[in-house]
């Protein structure tokens, strides 16, 4: 909380500095319409909003300066500051010549620094905001509430066209049309372009963390396998010497045995940190599903039970033995998720089966019956070291290294989950023939 409120302190004084040099550009665009090129002829109304303009963000500047951390109420004094400087543009167009002033657009600066430092729908309420002030001002002069300011143009002839810069009703509503459109625009790409960038900013970082998890594992796995080696060279020995015990021969021969799985685990773990990546080539599903239920052999004996549903699907372009992995990691996490007993569903079947083939997906859903994940959990549970299982000895890393590997093979995982209902992961990757197949 306290960061983000210094985060939004800082954006407030940057949109203060920002106005330092609106406030300047100002001063020399009245000086330029009016001195020089004489298009202006009382320039002294535009003074005196650059005066108000710089006298309200001296103001705020003072304030965000001696502000004390974690103060709350920056959205509020942003959402102000925005609002003034609206006002101030306006009243800066109406005495320029609103109805034909070409910096009227320049709202469009105000919504995109809106968008970009307020939540919500904020932004849109100052859009409706600039909107009505526009309105406002053409609909008054329609009106002849308030005098029509016109700039002395050269090329315009009063004498032979009187009614030259009379407002006509049907320009007036084009204007405030076509202004509200583009605010509104403007704040709805500006928001999707934000949106997107923080969703991919969130993947880069979750990218980067597994990477380094992945190094350091490597690491650790590399320094596993120089102790191996001289324990496999020991247990060689061990073995030619008791040779005529079988007992012993026998023990010998599970740990070398223990020892094999050990150094290839180590070696998989080396090849996932390396940055080739993984080789793709074509894999069943099914029977990856298979030979994992193979390894999983005794959920029943748990009091789930298993359900595999294998559909008639074409074969994925993947790794067999990091799919397999993949698949008994969220086997092996939907079973704990069951410590009372339940239903474990496995089943493969073409995703989106109405897409054009050249595009199609098998998907591979393993499903539980548990006590599901909470919301404000969810979006969290492939992220490294985030675990809802810690006090049963959880690391975290589990789900975020099964993302990583899907997303080597092209693929995708999501999740859906409700509380005391269960919980459904969905892999998706790549048929390895485009989609062929019976259907």
């Amino acid at each position: 909380m306290a960061r983000a409120s210094h985060i939004l302190s800082n954006r407030a004084q940057w949109l203060v500095k920002l106005r330092w040099i609106a406030c300047a550009g100002v001063v020399a665009v009245v000086y330029a319409t009016s001195s020089i090129l004489g298009v202006l002829s009382n320039p002294m109304p535009l003074y005196l909003i650059a005066v108000a303009m710089l006298a309200y963000n001296a103001l705020f500047g003072f304030l965000e300066r001696w502000r004390e951390p974690g103060t709350v109420g920056t959205d509020h004094d942003i959402f102000i500051q925005i609002a003034l400087d609206q006002i101030a543009l306006t009243l800066l167009l109406y005495f320029s010549d609103i109805s034909s002033n070409p910096f009227v657009f320049y709202f469009v600066f105000h919504m995109i620094i809106a968008t970009l430092l307020l939540r919500g729908w904020t932004p849109y309420v100052l859009a409706v905001f600039a909107t009505c002030l526009v309105a406002g001002v053409l609909c008054l002069q329609h009106l002849e509430r308030i005098p029509v300011i016109s700039l002395e143009l050269p090329h315009l002839n009063r004498e032979v066209d009187p009614g030259a810069h009379a407002l006509d009703p049907i320009h007036t509503i084009g204007i405030v049309a076509a202004l509200a459109s583009t605010l509104w625009i403007t704040v709805y790409l500006t928001s999707s372009v934000q949106r997107y960038m923080h969703r991919v900013q969130a993947e880069v970082r979750q990218k980067e963390k597994m990477l380094g998890i992945g190094q350091l594992v490597a690491g650790i796995s590399h320094q596993i396998s120089n102790p191996l080696d001289g324990i496999q060279n020991c247990l060689g020995t061990i073995s030619r010497r008791v040779g005529g015990d079988p007992q012993l021969a026998n023990y010998v021969r599970m740990m070398t045995e223990a020892l094999d799985r050990i150094e290839r685990t180590a070696k998989r773990v080396q090849a996932f940190a390396r940055p080739r990546g993984l080789s793709l080539q074509e894999t069943n599903v099914n029977q990856a599903i298979e030979s994992t239920m193979a390894i999983l052999g005794s959920g029943r004996s748990h009091g789930v039970e298993i359900v595999v549903d294998g559909g008639d699907v074409p074969l994925v372009l993947g790794d067999p033995y990091t799919l397999q992995e993949v698949i008994f990691n969220l086997c092996t996490n939907a079973l704990a998720a069951m410590p009372d007993g339940g239903v474990l569903t496995i089943r493969s079947f073409r995703a989106n089966p109405q897409r054009f083939s050249g595009n199609q997906r098998v998907a591979i859903e393993v499903a539980d019956t548990g006590v599901g994940i909470t919301e404000n959990r969810l979006d969290r549970v492939f992220e490294p070291f985030f675990t809802t299982r810690a006090d049963s000895g959880g690391t975290g890393l589990g789900l975020g290294l099964c993302r990583m590997l899907l997303s080597e093979m092209d693929g995708s995982i999501d999740v859906q989950s409700k509380v005391n209902c269960g919980t459904t992961f969905r892999i998706t990757l790549n048929a390895a023939d485009g989609g062929g197949g019976k259907d």
